[in-house]
């Protein structure tokens, strides 16, 4: 497997800034897995459920949990949106519904484009 990961527009780099050199590294892990397994453990990458199409990188690093919006395109394509963090498991629903229109601009943006 030989995926491409690229970002749409700045937020995920904006939310990647903020955060401590240590959850920086395990996301790069997490990058890289994504990038070179076919099978991604769900404990990293899982379907977003109620919102189509769209997926969560999740990363753990001491009582923190980091979670990554993106989508697919085309299959070995990866599409990075925004992210957030806190201390449940559970996701905020304003950044999941941010991802699901940075999802949908991005697909109207590539449609255009070609």
């Amino acid at each position: 497997m030989n995926r491409t990961i690229i970002f749409h527009k700045e937020y995920f780099l904006d939310f990647y800034k903020t955060l401590d050199i240590k959850v920086k590294s395990k996301i790069q892990f997490v990058f890289e897995l994504i990038k070179q397994v076919e099978n991604v453990p769900r404990k990293f990458l899982a379907p977003m459920t109620g919102y189509e199409g769209l997926f969560e990188i999740r990363v753990e690093y001491q009582s923190n949990i980091c979670r990554v919006f993106c989508c697919f395109d085309k299959g070995k394509l990866m599409v990075l949106f925004n992210g957030s963090r806190g201390k449940t498991q559970k996701t905020a629903k304003k950044e999941t519904e941010k991802a699901m229109k940075l999802k949908d601009e991005y697909f109207r943006l590539r449609k255009i484009k070609s």
